[in-house]
């Protein structure tokens, strides 16, 4: 039987595929490629097409023994989702719709979905845990917020189990330097570092120096995509032992001002980076870190590329290689 793992092609769905396949799963990847890079999908069958597509969808569950999916599969811009917010209803949350009602109907009961930190919106307390108040601040939180409360529904009335996995901060890369981040345009404060390293970018802007924090810049909870990718693979094995749907933060439990990461890439690649203090941007809280502890406990995960040195020399293999990211 197969996993399903769509937007398979995107940054963090593409390494979820490869540690799948390097636990020699059976594995399904579709992807309207508006996002993601055909190349960055290193094995598993490819389907190239949309989950509003009913015909498409219908050709990939019929075709294949579908056991399971992992659900990645939105756009995920915040400030494109304020100018923007009939697409990203559209695609983040109609899509999904057509996704679950596919699965009620063909007997698919188990999915992992890709949430975000997002939907707590301005946290009233540090670090976030699960059961803290959800009150998100722009419509890709809200999207992301309104499927899980579809999935608790559907649950609810179809028996479809599901573990919705609130992450934050995705940087990093596969160690092999096969695949990366590669985001247009991006907005991603990494990369956005390495490309002033690689010479695609004169400097980088930082939006705010006179927060409350040790430095004045904000604080945000950085985890390895490798990290991550393995999260949803213990929150697939969860499912398949028959256990109860469930809510999870995922975050390194610590966090990284703005000026560590720029300090941190300088050591690691050799050179200063240009940058610029900018107003601060609405809305930035000055500290967003997860607890992971009830996903440790519970799912026994454990963050092996946590500390904030090796995220950056594995984006900087990545980066350093690609400094155009994926060929077009």
């Amino acid at each position: 039987m197969a996993v399903l793992v769509t937007g398979g092609a995107g940054y963090i769905g593409s390494h979820t595929v490869v540690e799948l396949l390097e636990k020699n799963e059976e594995v399904v990847v579709l992807d309207n490629l508006k996002k993601g890079h055909k190349q960055a999908v290193l094995g598993g069958k490819f389907y190239h097409g949309d989950l509003r597509d009913d015909q498409f969808l219908d050709k990939v569950f019929k075709e294949n023994d579908i056991e399971a999916v992992v659900h990645f599969a939105a756009y995920s811009l915040v400030g494109e989702s304020v100018i923007n917010p009939a697409d990203y209803y559209n695609n983040n949350v109609v899509s999904t719709l057509r996704l679950l009602t596919k699965m009620k109907d063909s007997g698919v009961k188990k999915i992992v979905f890709s949430s975000t930190a997002a939907t707590y919106g301005e946290p009233e307390s540090i670090p976030i845990q699960e059961d803290d108040k959800t009150a998100p601040t722009n419509p890709y939180g809200e999207t992301k917020l309104a499927v899980e409360k579809a999935l608790r529904w559907f649950d609810s009335a179809y028996d479809m189990k599901y573990v919705s996995l609130r992450y934050f901060n995705a940087a990093g890369a596969h160690t092999s330097g096969k695949i990366g981040e590669d985001h247009n345009p991006e907005t991603h404060l990494i990369p956005i570092i390495m490309q002033v390293a690689t010479g695609r970018r004169d400097k980088v802007q930082v939006f705010g120096d006179d927060y409350n924090t040790p430095d004045g810049t904000c604080i945000r909870d950085y985890i390895h995509v490798t990290d991550l990718a393995n999260a949803h693979i213990a929150a697939l094995e969860r499912l398949r032992a028959g256990e109860e749907s469930g809510i999870y933060n995922l975050g390194n439990g610590k966090g990284f001002s703005v000026k560590e990461v720029l300090t941190t890439v300088e050591e690691v690649v050799g050179r200063k980076i240009n940058y610029e203090i900018a107003p601060r941007r609405p809305g930035d809280p000055a500290m967003l870190v997860a607890s992971s502890e009830k996903i440790m406990k519970e799912l026994r995960w454990n963050p092996k590329f946590n500390k904030l040195e090796t995220i950056v020399e594995t984006a900087w293999k990545w980066h350093s290689e690609h400094p155009n990211g994926f060929e077009k």
